[in-house]
């Protein structure tokens, strides 16, 4: 899959679960970019093992990488801050913050924002999950996962449950619903607190859930890599996608050190 960074945006809207259209907030219309950004290295990034709920600590590249990010994104005044109750999430929005040269504001941690749940296959080699599925549709697993596997965001999420031995595996619906759910409360906060700008430290596929499910037209299944930024505003009832996966921010930050 390519990285792709600064990605020219259109006019997005909120979408829910059945891809219809919800209804704007009902909170002042202030805008709010919410910087969404992904951990740093973990162990079990390292070792590539299954990592949703399962948590593993960073890596010292993991916090170097968010060292890095928050040092890039020092001048940038956070209203409000972040992250799930996820060490690695919480470890990466707190040596961003450490490094903003503005107000701190307080972490609230949002269980919303949590990785995918991959239920039984939770810790277990990545080729475990991701081989039956690729061979399913007809596709070598790589290893690497250099080779595109050509399914949409909901049928990689439901396929993963459907085929998870413990049937404790969040599918598509269950995702939908309390991303959409962390997202209203993130906007609605900022909100209140003057709108402006929001940190929101997440995963991987937790970050691309979001993106497929409130700008769809916009992202295309671009790699979230680890402490990249993927940048969205709300104005006027509506999310617009202004940068995907975007690691300038960390690559000034790591210049700068």
């Amino acid at each position: 899959m390519v990285l792709i960074t600064g990605i020219a945006a259109l006019s997005g809207c909120r979408k829910q679960a059945d891809g219809e259209q919800a209804e704007p907030l009902a909170a002042e219309q202030k805008a709010v970019t919410i910087y969404l950004v992904r951990h740093g290295k973990t162990f079990l990034n390292t070792t590539g093992q299954v990592q949703g709920w399962v948590d593993s600590p960073l890596t010292e590249e993991g916090e170097s990488q968010a060292d890095a990010a928050g040092r890039g994104m020092k001048d940038i005044p956070f209203v409000t801050a972040f992250s799930s109750d996820l060490g690695r999430q919480r470890a990466t929005a707190k040596r961003i913050l450490a490094q903003n040269q503005g107000d701190i504001p307080e972490l609230q941690e949002v269980i919303g924002l949590r990785e995918e749940f991959y239920g039984g296959f939770e810790g277990k080699p990545d080729a475990e999950l991701w081989r039956p599925i690729y061979e399913a549709n007809g596709v070598s697993y790589d290893e690497n996962q250099s080779t595109y596997l050509n399914l949409s965001k909901k049928e990689k999420v439901d396929t993963i449950a459907a085929i998870d031995p413990l049937h404790m595996a969040e599918n598509y619906e269950d995702i939908s619903k309390r991303s959409i759910e962390v997202m209203d409360t993130i906007v609605k906060t900022t909100q209140e607190a003057g709108g402006g700008n929001a940190l929101a430290v997440s995963s991987g596929d937790e970050i691309a859930t979001i993106l497929d499910l409130l700008v769809p037209e916009q992202y295309q299944g671009e790699h979230i890599s680890n402490c990249s930024v993927t940048v969205l505003t709300y104005e006027n009832g509506g999310y617009t996608l202004e940068t995907c996966g975007d690691v300038s921010y960390m690559e000034a930050g790591e210049e700068t050190e």
